[in-house]
This record gives structure tokens, sequence and C-alpha cells, in this order.
């Protein structure tokens, strides 16, 4: 499947507000921070690593788990598939899928699957299985595992490997990452994650959800943002494209015919 150049809705349930730590437990709790809550993007940017520290209050014995979730801005990802049609391979009908965000990484302290199950992961919408990719064209709602999910009908029973053509080729762009060793406990309650966000990463705000498993249940959250944001030049180019389309293009154009010109000019003489 060939992606041509044209993420996830949020979670089921009412999400807390951003910096803010809401235990569902009385006796649980849970506080995260970013060691940098803004990364800029110029002609230089090769990538950054974020660290996400924070601190379990858990004052009975009872072992918990963390689970770390970053999504980045949603994007629609367009898709094609190359078919045979008497004997000459041409482009399928694209498929425009939406809710893929841009960005998906979830790293925890063991395996999701051993922390909680299938009902709790969906609804919550934690792990690339559970993202809510659809192709809005034809929807049906159907219940499964006793959680209401919407499938599309219209690619019947391809659409799995299209979802998973989507999943696969954000992996591939290192957009989409899940690491079951990757929260660390550093000291008694305190733990730490590495978030890594690719030279492609695209800008905008980044939602963090830093959430508190005990006994296969959510326990607490602590919701962060992030932002990721062009400056300099980039940016200012980038504003103009967005903000007067037309003017850009024509300027594009008038600069490509006054290269083409120049160098013409400088290869007769030559």
């Amino acid at each position: 499947m060939i992606p041509v150049p044209a993420l996830e809705t949020p979670p089921a349930i009412a999400a807390p507000a951003p910096e803010r730590s809401v235990a569902t437990d009385a006796e649980l709790r849970v506080a995260a921070a970013l060691t940098e809550a803004r990364v800029h993007v110029d002609s230089s940017f090769r990538g950054a690593d974020i660290v996400l520290y924070g601190a379990v209050f858990n004052p009975t014995d009872r072992p918990v788990d963390v689970v770390v979730v970053v999504r980045g801005p949603e994007a629609p990802v367009r898709l094609v598939q190359k078919v045979q049609r008497a004997g000459v391979w041409i482009n399928s009908r694209p498929v425009l899928f939406e809710g893929a965000p841009g960005f998906y990484m979830t790293a925890s302290t063991r395996p999701l699957s051993d922390i909680a199950n299938f009902g709790q992961l969906r609804r919550l919408g934690v792990g690339v299985d559970h993202l809510r990719i659809n192709a809005p064209d034809e929807r049906r709602t159907v219940t499964r595992y006793g959680v209401r999910d919407v499938v599309v009908s219209r690619l019947g029973d391809d659409y799995l490997d299209w979802r998973r053509a989507v999943i696969r080729l954000k992996e591939a762009a290192a957009l989409y990452d899940t690491d079951p060793d990757g929260v660390t406990f550093v000291d008694r309650g305190l733990f730490r994650a590495e978030v890594k966000l690719p030279a492609v990463a695209p800008t905008g705000q980044y939602y963090a959800e830093v959430w508190l498993f005990q006994d296969g249940a959510p326990a607490a959250v602590s919701n962060l943002t992030l932002t990721v944001e062009k400056i300099g030049f980039e940016r200012d180019i980038y504003e103009f494209a967005h903000r007067r389309p037309w003017s850009y293009g024509v300027l594009c154009v008038l600069l490509a015919a006054a290269i083409g010109y120049g160098a013409s000019r400088v290869f007769r003489r030559s």
C-alpha cells in the first residue's frame, strides 16, 4: 500500500484539564512533568528527546503500573493500493482515514495486555490497536467486548488490512512507537520515560496522559501538554503559505521561472 500526501480522537471518557493530576481513588495519585514543554523546529531540527518524569503516591503495598500516552495533532491519511486491471497496474480508489494522530507513543512498565484487559484499553484509547481510525465515507456501530466501536463497512473484510497499513506507515516513519518497558522506576514512587520526537514530527499541540493502573483498572491520571512549533524564517514561510495560499503559489511559480531563466542564461554563455 502506498501513501499519497493528501489522527486519534480523545478518549471516550471525560479527560481532566491539562497540567492537572486527578485521582479516581482517594488513596492513589500520580503527578508528572516534562523537561521541555515547548520544542522549537527550524532548518537544523533533527528530532528531540524529552524526559517525562513523575511520582506515584501510593500509601498501600499493592503494586501499580504506569502508562504514558503521547498524542500529536490529528491529520487525515490518504492511501491507495496498487491493483492490476487488464494487465496494467494502477492505483485503486483512494481511502481517506481520519482520527489518526500525527504522532502517537505509548510507554509502560510492562506490556499493556498485562496491565489491563481489552475493554479497558479500548475505552481509554490506550495503545495503537485501540486508536479510533476510521474512513468517514460509511460507518456502522458495533459492540465488542462490551465497548461500542465504529467499523467501516465499505471496505468490508479489507478494513483491518488498510488500518494496519496506516499504522505500519506511521511506525516506519518513527511517528508511532510502543515501548512495553519505556517507564522505569528510578526510586520508590519516582519514575521516568523518554519521549522521542523524530525530525518529521508534525507541529502543533501534543497531549500527554500519564495513567496509573492498579488491579487492571485506571486509578489516576495526570495530563500534560507539549507544543511543537516552527521558529525563524521557516515559521514565516509556513504561516504565509497557509494564510495566503494563492499568493504563495504565484510567488513559487515566479521564483521557479526566474531561477530557470537565470540558469539558461548562465549555461548559454558557457
